[in-house]
Formats: structure tokens, sequence, C-alpha cells
């Protein structure tokens, strides 16, 4: 199973509140681990343009300064990852269709100027798992697994994310259980 573009949406029984109705857009995924970045929780504060301040970078594109910064996961809370629509190029990860990752200063640069990708979130750190870890998080019923979707993932309607997800796989959440069953 690679999970690498795909969205995990996390069940009502999630036991982490970090993760509770999170949408999570999966980076990477293989034998060492997965890594992904959270895309349905803005925090409450800073906005962009204060982090770009305190990194030196102008921001003359008049909507990026009052864009959200998210929470993308408990790991490396202070490093910064830019999820963002595929129309931008430098030295960025595809994460499945449409859509890329970077986590370089030059595209927080090229944003701030309006030069960057269409789309974009920027997320203060992942969410990571060791070797074997979201597979049996998977299998104990604390995530279901959805197509990759670019268009919900940078949408900017972050509150009903959770429940479009859901949507985009046939399922009302009222009708989910927080108890997990195995046959």
């Amino acid at each position: 199973m690679d999970l690498s573009g795909k969205l995990l949406i996390a069940m009502p029984g999630m036991g982490d509140p970090r993760f509770e109705h999170s949408v999570v857009a999966m980076c990477s995924h293989s034998a060492e681990g997965a890594m992904g970045i959270i895309v349905n929780k803005p925090l409450p504060k800073p906005p962009m343009g204060d982090l770009l301040d305190q990194l030196g970078i102008a921001v003359t594109a008049s909507d990026r300064g009052a864009a959200p910064l998210f929470f993308g996961g408990p790991v490396e809370t202070g490093r910064g990852f830019v999820l963002h629509s595929a129309d931008w190029f430098a030295a960025t990860m595809p994460v499945g269709e449409g859509l890329a990752m970077t986590a370089t200063r030059d595209i927080l640069e090229e944003i701030a100027a309006g030069r960057g990708p269409s789309r974009a979130i920027l997320a203060l750190g992942y969410a990571g798992w060791g070797p074997g870890q979201i597979e049996q998080e998977i299998l104990d019923n604390g995530w279901l697994v959805a197509e990759g979707n670019a268009a919900l993932t940078l949408d900017g309607d972050h509150a009903t994310k959770w429940t479009r997800a859901l949507g985009t796989m046939g399922i009302d959440p009222r009708t989910l259980s927080a108890a997990a069953g195995h046959a």
C-alpha cells in the first residue's frame, strides 16, 4: 500500500486530539515511514504576513499578508512546509496529481511577491509516522484513505474540509462510529 498522494481522514474515534477531524495530504510513504501535512487546521495566529516579516521577506502581494498559517502536524513545528498547486516547479516534491510540496525559502519569497503557485497552504510542522505505524493506525480504525484531491486540499473552506473529504468517498459523517470493529 502506497499512501503518497492520498488523503487520510481521521475517524471520529481518533484518540489524539491533535488529529481530531483532520484531513492529511500524504506527501510520502515508504517502508521507512510516512509524512503528511494537515490541511484543515488553520492556526488562530499569526497570519502568513507576520511570519514573512519575521523572516525578512517583504509582502508585496496584498492577498498574501492575511493568509492563514496551518498546523501541519506535531513534528518539527518550527519548520515550514508549503503544499501547493503543481504550477510552480522550483525545488518541489510532487505529492499527487496537481499537488506539490516545497520547504525552501524561495517559494515564500515568490508567494510574498505574488509570483508563486496559484494556490498554496503554508503549514508549520508535519505529521510523521515510523515504519508500519500508519498502516497499523489504519487497521485500528483511526483513518480512512481517500484519493488525493488537489482542489479540496487547497481550497479555502477549511471548516467543512473533513466532511467534504468524507463525501468524496460517499460517506456521511453521521453514519460513522467511534468504535472499531473487525470481522
